[in-house]
């Protein structure tokens, strides 16, 4: 691709660095913003500025906020008894538009994948267990991707959890085995939530390597 700008071509660039954009739709985005009032650019960029200096993460559950506690931790109206488990932002995203659970949440940032070498002590686990010792949750669910490492990142939650008096429940199956949570449609996802299940431990793990 043969630019007459070195601009345009840093532009382009940059944009293509994005995930799922390649260079051609980097390079629309780029001719459209070269169309758009001086202003309204620079609007944009500020927000984009913005965003990556004052965003962070919430202290109790890890999910993304504009202050040190997240909006669903702050809102008094949720059922404080119940902590949702996920794998990342975005599956909070995706259960928050279902309209189906009116709990709290605790991201764990990934999940255990000795191949990729993602081990417990990567992830936000040590927080969701001191928060269940504080003693008011009573349910844990663990809406984690139905996969092999899902699976396995569940079996070692709940062997952390085992000594709490608190009930750890999956969501059903009706998000299907090796697929993801924020590519679920609304209603099956919210169904999932709603028509969870206790879990067993080590059902279906047996023979697997504990951590």
């Amino acid at each position: 691709m043969n630019f007459s700008s070195k601009l345009i071509e840093e532009a382009v660039q940059a944009f293509a660095s994005l995930p799922g954009i390649g260079k051609k739709t980097a390079l629309r985005l780029v001719l459209h913003l070269v169309n758009q009032p001086t202003e309204q650019v620079e609007q944009f960029a500020e927000a984009l500025t913005r965003m990556r200096q004052r965003i962070q993460f919430c202290e109790t559950c890890h999910n993304l906020s504009d202050t040190p506690l997240c909006t669903i931790c702050a809102n008094p109206h949720r059922d404080r008894s119940v902590v949702c488990v996920v794998e990342s932002i975005r599956d909070v995203m995706a259960i928050e538009d279902t309209a189906q659970y009116r709990g709290l949440y605790h991201v764990l940032g990934g999940i255990i994948s000795p191949i990729e070498g993602i081990g417990p002590g990567d992830l936000n686990i040590d927080t969701l267990v001191q928060r269940v010792q504080q003693g008011e949750i009573r349910e844990i669910i663990m809406a984690v991707n139905p996969t092999i490492e899902g699976d396995t990142t569940i079996f070692y939650l709940s062997k952390k959890l085992k000594d709490f008096d608190v009930k750890v429940s999956t969501i059903a199956r009706g998000v299907a085995f090796g697929g993801e949570l924020e590519y679920a449609d609304e209603l099956t996802l919210g169904r999932s939530i709603v028509a969870r299940v206790p879990y067993q431990t080590g059902e279906g793990l047996r023979g697997r390597e504990e951590f």
